[in-house]
């Protein structure tokens, strides 16, 4: 200690105290100091002076003349002081914003996400296969998850860098919120859902037919993929016998809306509905349709003609009568058939095969001689059928003309007959 300060302090610690102070290198004092003339030293300031003053909290307590040979500072203050740096007192009043002025402006411009807020961000750089880093104006940049780039189902294969090219801009929804280093989970998956949902909304509006892709089967339906999202398909409006089968699993085909609410997540859709009303105006009684059969049944055979199906009742396969039905027809079997009915409300068509025979019994002899004889004059004797119908409904119509004539002629006899 030097020799003037040790002087000033002995009334009032005494000589041991002073000596102790003295030879001990690591006691750092911890009240305001004496200035000397061999040494100036700033205020120490204390924990409960500290407060809110900003010059105060950062002020950097060294001494502002720091003498190498002072015992007093410790190898740390000495580097402290040297790395660190003193506080440097500022005019305030020949600046153009002050401190105070500049801790507000800071935290006005402090950027703060929510969950589910919507930004427009830059991919900088993949994270691997499975993310990426994305420039929100965050502290740090934001990470797309790989289950957060797409809407549509993942392929074999697919990486980040299959949805989003680094250097492009793309608008992105918050599902996290920040982590205590400011960085956030971004999604485009989210956006893409939202806009889903509100395209099919406005179809339903409008009812249109539309083509989707079957995703997956289960007992109840199909899984159908619509605009990206998961449509319910079920079984009974599935057009045919069959139902749900893994082989339809890839196939697109034709569908309808039967419910659209978002805010249940509910989306199903019918293939029966659209067949129906496209394929059924088309469906005229006595025309007769290559067909093919799907499914073997013992009150008949379902039969599919222009992507719908139509039910080969087992009474109208033969004018004779069917003993064993699955002699006479497989599925997968190539038949014609005449359609005898139809109900375009419910989607439902009768079908014959005992109005091409040519002779009664033909569908059940032998099944080379079915196709030659029945199916391949199918045309021939579907137009014989129709010309014996149109001359049984001309007959029926003359018969019931001579009936009302002839109630005539028996209404005048009797009024004639009064007369007298």
């Amino acid at each position: 200690m030097a020799p003037s300060l040790r002087l000033l302090l002995a009334p009032l610690l005494g000589t041991n105290a002073l000596q102790g102070v003295a030879t001990n290198k690591h006691l750092r004092p911890t009240v305001a100091s004496v200035a000397t003339n061999d040494d100036v030293f700033t205020e120490t300031i204390t924990s409960k002076e500290a407060g809110s003053n900003w010059e105060t909290k950062y002020r950097v307590l060294t001494p502002t003349t720091l003498d190498v040979k002072n015992e007093e500072y410790t190898r740390f203050d000495k580097y402290k002081s040297k790395y660190m740096g003193r506080y440097n007192s500022v005019d305030q009043s020949k600046t153009d914003m002050s401190y105070a002025d500049f801790g507000a402006l800071v935290t006005a411009q402090e950027y703060s996400f929510k969950n589910g807020d919507i930004l427009t961000g830059t991919v900088v750089q993949y994270d691997g296969p499975q993310k990426a880093l994305v420039e929100v104006g965050a502290k740090t940049a934001a990470v797309l998850p790989l289950r957060e780039a797409t809407i549509s189902p993942l392929g074999d294969g697919e990486t980040i860098s299959s949805f989003v090219d680094v250097g492009e801009q793309y608008e992105f929804q918050i599902v996290s919120d920040s982590r205590d280093d400011g960085q956030v989970t971004v999604s485009i998956k989210k956006i893409m859902y939202a806009k889903a949902w509100q395209k099919l909304s406005e179809q339903y509006a409008d009812d249109p037919v539309f083509e989707a892709e079957i995703f997956q089967v289960n007992r109840g339906g199909a899984i159908v993929l619509v605009e990206g999202l998961r449509a319910f398909l079920p079984g009974s409006h599935i057009m045919g016998t069959g139902g749900a089968s893994e082989a339809m699993v890839g196939k697109r085909i034709p569908l309808k809306f039967l419910e659209v609410n978002e805010a249940a997540n509910k989306l199903v859709v019918s293939n029966r509905r659209a067949v129906i009303e496209h394929s059924m105006a088309s469906i005229k009684r006595g025309d007769v349709y290559d067909g093919i059969i799907t499914a073997v049944k013992p009150y008949g055979a379902f039969v599919e003609i222009m992507g719908m199906s139509g039910l080969l009742h087992i009474s109208q396969i033969s004018y004779d009568r069917v003993e064993n039905l699955e002699a006479t027809l497989a599925a997968g079997m190539a038949i014609k058939c005449m359609v005898i009915d139809h109900d375009k409300a419910a989607g439902r068509i009768a079908l014959s095969t005992k109005t091409l025979e040519p002779e009664p019994g033909d569908m059940l002899r032998d099944p080379e001689r079915a196709c030659y004889c029945v199916f391949a004059l199918a045309d021939e004797t579907a137009a014989k059928y129709h010309a014996r119908v149109e001359a049984e409904k001309l007959a029926r119509e003359q018969a019931a003309k001579e009936m009302v004539l002839g109630l005539g002629d028996s209404l005048g006899s009797l009024e004639v007959a009064e007369e007298a």
